[in-house]
């Protein structure tokens, strides 16, 4: 398998587009295997993903290398959010079900989540929920700083 990047576009490809031409306000940083960036709810502080670049559909399609790297680096990701947020967990999930581009959802998990939640996927907060805590550039700013300092000292930040 190749690092061939995909032909056709997904929000995905925008959000990359947007991340190398410095117009993401939610890009935390660049890193070998992709982009750091906050989700655009934070319905669970310090919600983030990982976005492939270059662009491919799938983990499938990278070689070993690059498959190594991109988990690698999405667990480093995650040491950096549990150190930052004090979650009790990471969720990581790659699905693609519905954008054909190779991104990772990472979700950090809290002691203090309802009880009916706290054991489910994150998916399974009520659409109102997750919508109410929107991305919010100037509150999420120190959280983004953080995260940023974090994997530059685990030598990660290109």
């Amino acid at each position: 398998m190749t690092t061939t990047p995909m032909r056709h576009s997904t929000l995905i490809h925008e959000r990359v587009e947007q991340c190398r031409a410095g117009r993401n306000e939610k890009a935390i940083c660049r890193i070998s295997s992709g982009w750091v960036v906050l989700g655009d709810v934070q319905f669970l502080r310090g919600y983030s993903l990982l976005l492939a670049d270059p662009v491919v559909p799938s983990l499938n399609h990278l070689d070993k290398d690059a498959r190594k790297a991109f988990l690698y680096e999405m667990s480093l990701i995650g040491d950096v959010l549990l150190e930052i947020t004090g979650a009790r967990l990471i969720n990581y999930e790659l699905l693609g079900n519905m954008e054909f581009a190779l991104h990772a959802h990472l979700f950090p998990r809290f002691e203090n989540e309802p009880a009916e939640l706290k054991h489910y996927p994150a998916w399974f907060y009520d659409k109102q929920v997750r919508a109410a805590t929107p991305f919010d550039s100037q509150r999420d700013k120190p959280l983004m700083d953080a995260i940023r300092s974090a994997l530059d000292a685990r030598e990660l930040v290109c």
